[in-house]
Parts: C-alpha cells; sequence; structure tokens
C-alpha cells in the first residue's frame, strides 16, 4: 500500500500543472505605419477607405480610443516606440535627413536589444529613420538580427538627396527601389521571416514606407480606392496585415502572438488628396493638437485579449516599449528614466490603470507643448501644420477630452485651478529631463 500511495502521489504531481513555470513568452509583431491618420480606417469611421482585415483585428481584439503616438513626426516617434522614452531624450532632431550626423545613441536600450537578450530572434522590416551616416546607427547594430528597408522617408530623393537606398543587412541592395513594389516586398519577407521561427519566439518590427507621400500604390491596389490613391495604398497595407495574420495562424502561432497596429504620427493634411484623415481630431501631422498625436490602436492576440473589446485608458506607443519587455519576463532597463508604462493588464485582466501623464512635444528642437492627465489637456504653445492660428494664439488652452476630443471648446477661464495643476506638472517634468540630459550631451562631454 505504501508503494501504491507513493505512486498515487507521483502521477497526481505529474498531472498537476506546476504554480512556478512560466508563462509562454508570446511572439510580438508591431505593424507601424507612417502618417496614418485616426480617421483613416473603416472601424475608426472612414466612409470609403475599406480595411476588412484591420476591422477583423478590431473586431477580434481590442480597439484602443486614446492611444497616442510618441512624436506628431517620424524620427522622434520611432525613437519613443524603440525606447520607450520621450524624444527629447534622444537628443536628436526630431527627424533625421540622409547627411544628419547623428542617430541611435550606442548606450540606448531598444526594445529589439531587449528582447534578444531573453531569447527572441529579432527582425525589422521597412523605415528605419533612426541614423544612417554611420553602421552604428542602423538596425543590425541596435538589437535586430535582420533588416530590409529604407533608412529614412520615402520622399527624400532626387534631385535635393542621392537615390534612395534599399539596405539589407548593412549593405545597399538596390538604389532607388521601385516603391510601387515595397508594401509587397516587405511583405513577403515579414512572412518568411516569421516561417523561419516555428518554435522559438520573435518580434517582428514592421515600420510601413506609407501613406507618408510619394504615394505608391502595388500594381494589384492601384486605381482600386474610392479614396484614391490614399485609398489604394492604405487598402494595401490591410491586405499586408491580413497576410501577416494568415501566416501566423497557419504555423498554429496566433494563441502565443501578440500582434499591435498604428501608426507614428498623424496624417499629412498639406497634402491635400494625398494626405489622410484625423477624422473628429484637430489638425494633423507636425502638431500637438489631437490630430497630430492620436492615433488607431490595435491589439490582437487570440485567447487573450478579449474580443470586440474598446480600450478607453489613455496608452502610447512608449508603453508598448515597457509591455514587450514585460511579456517577454523583461525588467524594462533601471539606469535611465523609462516613461513608457506595462499596460499588459489592459490586454489580459482588463484593469483600467492609467499611464503617467503623456506629454507632448514638438519641433526640432522638441519643445514641450502641451501635457494630458485624465480627461483634461493642457497647451501652452500650439502649433499647425494648416498655418492656423487657432483660439487668436490666447495660451493657455485648456479641454475636456472626454466630452470634446475635437478640442474646440476652451475651459481654461472655468477651470483657473486645473490650469495652475497642470502648468506645475509640466514645470516639474521640464525641469526633470532637463537635468538628466541626454547620451549625446555625455558624449560631447
Amino acid at each position: 500500500m505504501r508503494y501504491l500511495f507513493l505512486l498515487l502521489i507521483a502521477l497526481f504531481t505529474q498531472c498537476t500543472p506546476s504554480t512556478t513555470s512560466e508563462a509562454p513568452r508570446p511572439n510580438i509583431i508591431i505593424l507601424f505605419c507612417d502618417d496614418l491618420g485616426y480617421g483613416d480606417l473603416t472601424c475608426y469611421g472612414h466612409p470609403t477607405i475599406r480595411t476588412p482585415h484591420l476591422d477583423q483585428m478590431a473586431q477580434k481584439g481590442m480597439k484602443f480610443t486614446n492611444f497616442y503616438a510618441g512624436s506628431p513626426a517620424c524620427t522622434a516617434s520611432r525613437y519613443a516606440l524603440l525606447t520607450g522614452r520621450y524624444p527629447v531624450r534622444s537628443g536628436l532632431e526630431w527627424v533625421l535627413f540622409p547627411h544628419s550626423q547623428l542617430g541611435m545613441h550606442p548606450k540606448e536600450k531598444t526594445l529589439a536589444e531587449g528582447l534578444k537578450e531573453a531569447g527572441y530572434a529579432t527582425a525589422c522590416i521597412g523605415k528605419w529613420h533612426l541614423g544612417v551616416t554611420k553602421a552604428d546607427y542602423l538596425p543590425l547594430q541596435n538589437g535586430f538580427d535582420t533588416y530590409l528597408g529604407l533608412p529614412y522617408s520615402n520622399d527624400m530623393l532626387p534631385p535635393r538627396y542621392a537615390p534612395i537606398p534599399l539596405i539589407q543587412g548593412n549593405d545597399t541592395i538596390e538604389s532607388g527601389p521601385d516603391q510601387t513594389t515595397l508594401t509587397k516586398r516587405y511583405t513577403e519577407a515579414a512572412i518568411d521571416f516569421v516561417q523561419q521561427h516555428p518554435s522559438d519566439p520573435f518580434f517582428l518590427y514592421f515600420p510601413y514606407a506609407m501613406p507618408h507621400v510619394p504615394l505608391n500604390p502595388g500594381e494589384a491596389f492601384a486605381g482600386k480606392s474610392e479614396r484614391g490613391k490614399y485609398g489604394d495604398v492604405v487598402e494595401e497595407i490591410d491586405w499586408s496585415v491580413g497576410q501577416i495574420i494568415d501566416a501566423v495562424a497557419e504555423m498554429g502561432l496566433a494563441e502565443n502572438t501578440l500582434i499591435f497596429f498604428t501608426s507614428d504620427n498623424g496624417p499629412w493634411l498639406t497634402q491635400g488628396a494625398n494626405g489622410g484623415s484625423s477624422g473628429l481630431l484637430r489638425d494633423g501631422k507636425g502638431s500637438t493638437w489631437e490630430g497630430g498625436m492620436r492615433e488607431p490602436g490595435i491589439a490582437y492576440w487570440p485567447g487573450q485579449v478579449p474580443a470586440n473589446s474598446v480600450c478607453t485608458s489613455i496608452t502610447s506607443t512608449l508603453d508598448l516599449y515597457t509591455t514587450c519587455l514585460s511579456l517577454a519576463g523583461k525588467e524594462a532597463p533601471d539606469d535611465r528614466t523609462v516613461d513608457g508604462r506595462d499596460i499588459s493588464s489592459l490586454f489580459l485582466d482588463d484593469k483600467r490603470a492609467l499611464s503617467d501623464s503623456p506629454y507632448f512635444y514638438y519641433g526640432p528642437d522638441n519643445r514641450l507643448q502641451a501635457v494630458r492627465h485624465g480627461k483634461w489637456k493642457l497647451h501652452i504653445r500650439t502649433n499647425s501644420q494648416l498655418q492656423v492660428e487657432y483660439f487668436d494664439k490666447k495660451l493657455p488652452l485648456l479641454f475636456d477630452l472626454d466630452t470634446d476630443p475635437s478640442e474646440k471648446y476652451d475651459l481654461s477661464e472655468d477651470f483657473p485651478e486645473i490650469v495652475a495643476q497642470l502648468q506645475s506638472t509640466l514645470v516639474y517634468h521640464r525641469d526633470q529631463v532637463a537635468q538628466e540630459g541626454t547620451f549625446w550631451d555625455e558624449t560631447r562631454e
């Protein structure tokens, strides 16, 4: 009997899940558009651009309605996503050019570097825009195992600049590639990367070249959208998203893969029909009004992210950094300020804890312009891509974004105590950032 009892104990132990075992680390895919507006997807209200795959992704996952980019411009926004830090901490211009001498500082700890330490295979496919004049600034020197893409924006072309290179690894494989093929080529490369990693965890960062101008839809999509060429490009990106989701599902990885879709900043409104829509939000790219900063955000992870759910919590691309590291079992670096917070609870158990108050920066000097705390947003400086002087240049401006997401009704005179509180928050934040400086400041010393 004694031996039978021990045998039963052994069998019970083997069949009972261990309470100390670690949860499997999910694969992570971040799909990152360029200049896509808050109102450019069907599931965010666009009447003619058809985005069935993104709509289904939102229906089967979580749609974020208060999700912010790290900046209203390209370089700064990508820095924020990959480091979890406000772009003012980068020491970079908010947009780098082919001749720009700085790039991602070697001391920065990118999301790819953190996930690589956790055993992830890593790939960047698409637009980099974080430095190109030295190999040290390129993706392979910043945590990525593989890279295919353009090193900066697709409009940085002759005659002002040399033909744009298509880079694989650290090498130029084409000069002035046919941009009508980019979305398809990137999608094929992304699927190939996924298929190479059926068992080990992987991180795919896929920053599309468009709908940044010039608009170059692929042959299969050109002339097909009611919205014109801009719609063609967005609908091809939607197709690409569907291809990625299908590839993950076909490999049996859907229930262990988090896919997040968003954009780097709002739409380029001065491009007329070639620019996007910020929907009900004011202004667009290059401004800290809601239209420049608030973006579509969709999280998809079958069995983990609740289907057909909407998250109204204030979140941002900075939060993706800390969240992805947490899901991989890694802590964010503790030897520097990381501004993003772990929002995985929003995905996994629907806790409504808010991120810290997001701060809004603008321009080559990364000047602090606004802050949001709860429903309140305070502007102490404003600008407009459209060169419009809203509110007759009055400052400060206070808005209740819960009831007025379009920022139409200034409440600063009705709530002076809120204005004073948020002004103090801005001063404290600005002083802290100034005291810390940047890694580039240290290098210059």
